[in-house]
């Protein structure tokens, strides 16, 4: 009786597991969500962008606030930049960056959240 119970449950769940996988985004858009999310496995970067959070910063001021070396931030910025999660605004000489947008922000604080629970 027990079995009988169990191979239903199976027989649903199967069910159910197709209709999800046909409303599965393309395996391409999975591909590149998961490099996004590969951006954020490095604690310098994570560093960097909660950095920004708080305001816009020339390299000189995020390396200060990681306790960096300049080029090494310039090597991370370049990789969060490629990213789409930070931008930057030339003022003279100086390049200030930012956060790209208030998806960054949201994913950053949730995140924090999320491992604080």
């Amino acid at each position: 009786m027990e079995e009988e119970t169990q191979s239903e449950d199976c027989c649903e769940c199967v069910s159910e597991g197709r209709a999800i996988a046909e409303s599965m985004p393309d395996e391409e858009l999975l591909y590149d969500l998961a490099d996004l999310f590969k951006v954020f496995s490095d604690t310098t970067r994570i560093k960097i962008l909660y950095s920004l959070m708080a305001e816009e910063l020339c390299v000189a001021g995020i390396a200060e606030a990681v306790g960096g070396t300049q080029s090494a931030v310039s090597h991370q910025l370049r990789i969060l930049k490629q990213a789409h999660l930070v931008k930057c605004r030339r003022d003279g000489k100086n390049i200030y960056y930012q956060l790209s947008d208030d998806h960054v922000y949201t994913m950053l604080s949730q995140g924090l959240t999320h491992i604080c629970e």
